[in-house]
């Protein structure tokens, strides 16, 4: 059997036996144990913690810690009941991660943007739907697919093609790999983290639709960003026409933590 044919049979066999399903139902690629990837979180959380400064002010790690422990609160088992490290970084960058290993890192010029504890819950449920989605794992799986299947085609391009030919089949194979595989996974995945931060924001109590708010805010912050088809995150109007469109469809869940008694009222600190 050609080389080629081997590599091909293997990378099908791979595929089939690592698919598994999102929270969402979607279906995904999933190789890595999960003991790995929460390896993988702890050494780069540990990495992050070292080199970047972490604030120490009092008010604004009492707020962030109030905020994710809301969310925390409500996520499926088992993340409800781990043990989350939550890290505020004292720098001006407006971002926000949550790593496997249960780490969350929030900036300090997140809370610039972020108006109200509603908003600032936006970005850190959104963060921690990519981690129970298991969103890393699957974008490694699929940039490991992608090897593979570039290596199947160069062995068929050396084999089969001249020279000249094979060089311009491999260089049209990388670019309709990252444009039409790699980066919509991508988008996939944000859009699959806004659901599931929105779902959690409801369950903990608080106003999903602050989230297309938080959404207009960032879009002020990405002038110059590139075009949705070679971003690996969807238009911030794209987000916020899908949060208003699902948002309105989690008032009964919103009620609902109400009357649990789930009603945060995390205090945002004074600038």
């Amino acid at each position: 059997m050609r080389a080629w044919k081997i590599a091909a049979l293997t990378l099908a066999t791979v595929t089939v036996v690592s698919c598994s399903k999102s929270p969402t139902g979607r279906s995904q690629l999933a190789f890595l144990p999960e003991g790995q990837l929460n390896q993988m979180g702890e050494q780069s959380y540990e990495q992050m913690k070292a080199e970047t400064p972490i604030s120490d002010d009092p008010a604004i790690n009492a707020y962030v810690q109030c905020v994710s422990h809301a969310l925390i609160d409500v996520l499926p088992e088992p993340y409800s009941k781990a043990d989350w490290e939550i890290t505020v970084f004292d720098q001006d960058t407006v971002n926000a991660f949550a790593l496997p290993g249960n780490n969350i890192g929030v900036y300090r010029g997140l809370l610039d943007v972020a108006e109200n504890q509603h908003q600032l819950a936006a970005v850190i449920g959104h963060e921690i739907g990519h981690v129970i989605a298991q969103h890393s794992n699957e974008r490694v799986s699929s940039n490991m697919a992608v090897g593979a299947g570039l290596q199947i085609g160069a062995i068929f391009a050396n084999k089969e093609l001249e020279s000249d030919t094979a060089a311009l089949l491999m260089s049209a194979l990388g670019v309709g790999a990252q444009v039409g595989i790699l980066l919509p996974y991508s988008r996939t995945h944000e859009s699959e983290a806004d659901q599931l931060g929105l779902d959690y924001m409801a369950d903990a109590g608080f106003k999903p639709i602050e989230a297309a708010d938080l959404w207009r805010n960032m879009a002020k912050q990405s002038k110059g960003a590139p075009p949705e088809l070679l971003s690996t995150h969807p238009s911030p109007q794209t987000r916020i026409d899908a949060i208003e469109d699902y948002a309105p469809s989690l008032s009964a869940r919103v009620q609902q933590a109400h009357q649990q008694g789930r009603n945060p009222s995390c205090e945002r600190p004074s600038s």
